[in-house]
């Protein structure tokens, strides 16, 4: 049996980086999401796929076309949250007016209310932030793609496969980004700079390691990453490397990945391995 993956897209401006003091606001000119998207459905289409897109609320406020276009495309819309504040700089009441407040406006411009949610730089943390699981599951999300089993930004021990989360308000399927294991840990291969980084035949066989095993393997994007000569912030090397990447395009490899592999949402990846 062909084991489908997942292909995802964070949809959010080239200036959301996490952590930075302040919210840049650059004028409508630089504004860059809405090309870039249309140039990813573009890409979708031509191969076929249907992928989900997490959209942050404050983007489609912004551009309230998109979300609509995205939706009519096939596509599921997913929730980012609104603001790309890092969950664990919410309170408990932040994040649910967060969630819920993107909820809200992701019903009424896509005509359906999401069930998927991933946190900002993978900032749900079950030491952390346990308290976000349940609220997630009471605001009526079925699964979170938050938990990156890679060090600083996430449980470096964590699975790297989908697995429940049992919380007061009822259980949260958990379907983490795709790694590569190594005997120095694991590396994120799966999306951001890595997936540009990172020799594409060490992308190419953790997939199928893990189709072997029956697990998909779930990749993820901005964005800004078909767009390489888009403006970036003056950031700290380091910093920036870990924000932008290298100025390649995720095109050419994700064409060549989508004529290999099966890619579909994560909703009926969730669907499938909820009911296996």
């Amino acid at each position: 049996m062909t084991v489908p993956n997942a292909l995802t897209i964070d949809v959010e401006e080239w200036f959301h980086v996490c952590g930075l003091s302040g919210a840049p606001a650059p004028p409508p000119a630089e504004e860059r999401v809405g090309a870039a998207v249309e140039r990813i459905l573009g890409l979708l289409t031509d191969g076929g796929v249907k992928a989900t897109f997490f959209v942050l609320g404050c983007v489609a406020e912004q551009h309230p076309a998109l979300v609509p276009a995205i939706a009519a495309a096939g596509h599921e819309i997913a929730s980012h949250g609104w603001s790309h504040r890092l969950v664990t700089d919410l309170s408990p009441a932040e994040f649910r007016d967060e969630i819920r407040r993107t909820g809200d406006l992701l019903e009424r411009q896509a005509g359906r209310r999401p069930t998927g949610f991933r946190a900002p730089q993978w900032s749900l943390c079950r030491k952390r932030t346990p308290w976000a699981f349940p609220i997630l599951r009471q605001e009526g999300y079925r699964y979170d793609a938050s938990l990156s089993p890679l060090p600083f930004v996430g449980d470096r021990q964590g699975p790297r496969g989908p697995h429940a989360i049992d919380t007061p308000a009822g259980r949260l399927v958990e379907i983490p980004p795709l790694v590569t294991p190594t005997p120095f840990g694991n590396l994120p291969t799966g999306g951001g700079w890595g997936f540009r980084f990172f020799p594409e035949r060490i992308i190419t066989a953790t997939i199928r390691r893990l189709n072997r095993r029956g697990m998909p393997a779930v990749l993820f994007l901005h964005p800004r990453e078909v767009d390489p000569e888009g403006p970036r912030l003056p950031l700290p090397p380091l910093r920036s490397f870990v924000a932008y990447g290298p100025r390649c395009s995720a095109e050419g490899r994700l064409r060549t990945l989508v004529r290999q592999f099966e890619f579909t949402t994560l909703a009926h990846v969730v669907d499938v391995w909820d009911t296996a």
